[in-house]
């Protein structure tokens, strides 16, 4: 037997992995973070319209037009579209590109500086002689 639980909206019996009401088609949850990767079918550019359309339920077209109109005001639409590209991972469960890149930086300050300052009592010191 299947896990049921009553939808917040209309009371009715419904399976608890639901992600939508089929009495009432509320959506139960605000976003959907199994979709909240940009490797989706339907992608143009860089994916980030779809993914955010299908982590929040709304209507590719809408959220593309929602960019285009952004542009206006500042140039928000590329601005905001660019972050969601850094942070929005490619795959399910991957890495983002920021993440990737953060990740790389800090390899790279390990390399270079070592683990951190290493003061020991015997190095001479700048200030020069006393």
């Amino acid at each position: 037997m299947q896990d049921t639980t009553r939808c917040p909206y209309c009371a009715e019996e419904i399976a608890s992995a639901a992600i939508r009401c089929r009495h009432c088609r509320s959506r139960l949850a605000a976003i959907d973070p199994e979709a909240w990767h940009r490797d989706q079918p339907g992608r143009r550019i860089a994916g980030v319209a779809v993914a955010v359309a299908r982590a929040v339920a709304m209507p590719v077209g809408a959220v593309r037009a929602c960019f285009v109109l952004a542009t206006f005001v500042h140039l928000l639409g590329p601005i905001v579209y660019l972050a969601l590209w850094l942070t929005i991972p490619y795959r399910d469960g991957g890495d983002s590109l920021l993440d990737r890149v953060l990740a790389e930086v800090r390899a790279l300050a390990n390399r270079l500086f070592g683990d951190g300052p290493h003061a020991t009592s015997d190095a001479p010191s700048r200030r020069g002689p006393a």
